[in-house]
């Protein structure tokens, strides 16, 4: 965990600390009504490594490995960003496809135009602090599984679940993740919880 988000907190760790790299991103957290409906989707393909409950969530701004001195000032970045809250709702599965093959399943978010101007107001925090603007077109989804060359077929999935509703929730918060690398599949820990402010 990286023990100095908050500029309230402990004075920085000496610079060999400094130096030390977090892998993070920004997501939104589906309340655990929503998550169990997804989670009772994770069945019949094949080979799929269905995601546990702790993964399950909306990247609004993958990062990356960035410094702590960057995490910290992304951290202070956005506690000041105000929004008022909003309704979010999941519906339908698709794939992500790499050369015409299949690597992640996933739930969809319904089309939200105030997800959307959220997500820019985020994108324009990060790069206000020095990291690099996003190239890649926001895709708002869930990942309940990831998939493979050995993976079964997942047409029947995706035909089972088309339209399917998954629920709606207000979203009143926002949280800075960590990611850390497993065997079995990244740990995501939620380092800051960020209520929406307006």
């Amino acid at each position: 965990m990286i023990s100095a988000m908050s500029r309230a907190g402990e004075p920085l760790a000496r610079e060999a600390s400094a130096r030390m790299h977090h892998r993070l991103f920004i997501g939104l957290r589906p309340p655990e009504e929503i998550r169990d409906n997804l989670i009772d989707l994770m069945d019949g393909i094949d080979g799929a490594r269905w995601q546990d409950d702790d993964q399950l969530h909306v990247t609004l701004r993958y990062v990356g490995e960035v410094e702590r001195v960057l995490a910290e000032d992304l951290a202070d970045s956005l506690s000041a960003l105000e929004f008022e809250p909003f309704a979010l709702a999941l519906a339908d599965t698709g794939i992500f496809q790499r050369k015409g093959r299949p690597h992640t399943l996933w739930a969809g978010v319904k089309p939200n135009e105030a997800l959307m101007a959220f997500q820019r107001k985020i994108e324009r925090r990060c790069v206000r602090i020095g990291l690099p603007p996003e190239t890649r077109k926001f895709h708002p989804h869930v990942t309940i599984a990831r998939l493979n060359a050995s993976t079964g077929p997942v047409a029947p999935f995706l035909a089972r679940t088309a339209g399917i509703q998954l629920g709606e929730w207000c979203v009143n918060s926002y949280i800075l993740y960590e990611s850390h690398l497993r065997t079995g599949g990244s740990l995501y820990e939620p380092v800051i919880r960020y209520p929406i402010a307006t």
